[in-house]
């Protein structure tokens, strides 16, 4: 497998190093790439005990996107459970439905932990989530227990025989990885979005007004100062223009320069008129907020 991918790829790295990591069963679940496609995997995990999936072994596929791990993998259940919808990915913080929640420190194995870990929490909602009764959900866990892959054979035989102390240790893993790991329901997706549209629309108005102000005051006042006062005096005769000459070799160093300073003082009356029209602006807007504040106030007669 190793010649038909670049094994310079970050993905194709990491998925090697986790297919040699998980390549020995455990009790509790179990997972390998397709021989012919090191992007799918095939896994086996079994019901967690003291719950209604109890006895229950359960396949499914993950589907792994070339940007892995800064993309998460698509988790879909094949073996009916009552949990999950048979043959469509599952909505989990933990998968691709929800990237912007994917951790690229979380693996296929914290994915196998997560789905044992919330298989006995209510669906909430979420797409292919579904909400079984107790019994009929202990109905088909019997059931799983014969139930095979086309690819990978009866399920049940893929898994370990169960262990007390290693179902301990499991359990207590599973828990932290739940307390780090959530399901999303649509229902509180859209209610997280109806709540920030309402800021974002209220910061986009005022960045709109506050712009429609700075631009109708910086009119105003570009007005202002085109104006010509009463008391301005009357343009004054031009002088005549004076000749141009020549300049000859021996002088163009010393004009050279002179031009660079002149070039220095013009950058920094630039700034001064630069300085004068903010200042101008701002003095604009202080006398409109003034005078439209002064206009909610009723007359007195």
């Amino acid at each position: 497998m190793e010649k038909k991918y670049n094994t310079r790829s970050p993905a194709v790295k990491r998925l090697m190093r986790e297919a040699a990591e998980m390549s020995t069963p455990t009790s509790d679940y179990f997972a390998a790439p397709l021989e012919d496609n090191l992007f799918e995997w095939h896994f086996t995990v079994r019901g967690p005990e003291d719950t209604e999936f109890q006895g229950g072994i359960y396949h499914g596929r993950i589907i792994v996107p070339a940007e892995y791990p800064m993309k998460p993998p698509d988790i879909i259940v094949l073996t009916p459970n009552g949990r999950f919808e048979v043959g469509k990915k599952i909505c989990l913080s933990i998968s691709g439905f929800h990237p912007e929640t994917w951790q690229p420190s979380w693996s296929i194995r914290t994915a196998l932990l997560a789905i044992i870990g919330f298989m006995p929490t209510p669906g909430q909602g979420t797409i292919g989530s579904l909400d079984y009764t107790p019994d009929e959900r202990r109905g088909l866990a019997r059931r799983s227990i014969d139930w095979g892959c086309p690819q990978c054979g009866v399920a049940s035989g893929l898994l370990l025989p169960p262990s007390q102390e290693q179902n301990q240790e499991q359990k207590e893993e599973v828990e932290k990885i739940v307390q780090s790991v959530a399901f999303k329901s649509e229902e509180e997706i859209a209610q997280q979005k109806k709540a920030a549209k309402p800021t974002e629309e209220a910061a986009s108005v005022s960045a709109e007004s506050v712009s429609s102000s700075t631009a109708t005051s910086a009119a105003s006042g570009v007005a202002a100062s085109s104006t010509p006062s009463p008391s301005t005096s009357p343009p004054t005769a031009r002088a005549p223009p004076r000749r141009r000459t020549v300049p000859n070799a021996s002088n163009t160093q010393a004009r050279a320069n002179v031009e660079s300073r002149g070039v220095q003082v013009y950058d920094v009356l630039i700034m001064l008129l630069v300085a004068a029209i903010a200042a101008l602006l701002a003095r604009r807007i202080n006398l409109m907020q003034d005078s439209e504040s002064g206009s909610n106030f009723p007359s007195q007669e």
